[in-house]
């Protein structure tokens, strides 16, 4: 295949670097780019370059959002008590979507993993700790899916919220979920019975 210029091998090589883009697929991207009118092409690179200037994340749940605190920490109307556990971003906007749970989130940034290098002090427990200080939390929720990491993430969790609080009730999903799978590829039916299920651990 013919040398691409050097512009053009660059954006490819880019592209390439997101989930779910190879090498070709990258082309295709960067052709049709080229295909688009040039004030569409100069849009698209402007909103890349503002994610991370105009983007925050929350003080309080750790979510992206454009406020902070976020549009889910301000809403008054949502069930205060109610302390849901995702481990990443997506996985809220999957609950959220959802339309189902009307209580409060913390993203706690990944799962434990040793292998990995994730260790509690890697997670957003710091803040999970605040949020059960100011006594309002009756219950956290985790939804963080079933694989190792989960169930590993979930033990120490449960094992950190019963020995400091112990009127907290801890749950999890229903195990409507199969087992190996992320949350964030859950169908709605399929989070909304188990969140609906959910269980003590």
């Amino acid at each position: 295949m013919q040398k691409l210029p050097g512009s053009m091998q660059f954006l490819v090589d880019r592209l390439s670097d997101l989930p779910g883009i190879g090498p070709k697929s990258a082309l295709r991207l960067a052709m049709t780019l080229l295909k688009w009118p040039e004030d569409k092409t100069r849009s698209l690179g402007q909103s890349i370059c503002e994610l991370r200037d105009q983007l925050c994340i929350c003080s309080q749940c750790a979510a992206l959002g454009d406020t902070d605190p976020c549009s889910i920490c301000s809403d008054a109307m949502r069930e205060q008590d109610k302390l849901c556990l995702v481990s990443e971003w997506d996985s809220l906007l999957v609950m959220e979507e959802s339309g189902f749970f009307k209580g409060r989130y913390l993203v706690l940034g990944g799962l434990l993993s040793p292998l990995d290098g994730v260790r509690p002090d890697s997670l957003e427990l710091d803040k999970l700790r605040r949020n059960l200080q100011n006594g309002r939390t009756s219950e956290i929720i985790l939804a963080l899916g079933t694989t190792l990491e989960a169930e590993t993430t979930g033990s120490y969790i449960k094992n950190m919220v019963e020995k400091d609080y112990p009127h907290v009730r801890v749950t999890r999903l229903a195990q409507g979920i199969p087992l190996g799978s992320d949350l964030k590829f859950m169908d709605k039916e399929t989070l909304k019975q188990s969140m609906r299920f959910r269980q003590n651990i």
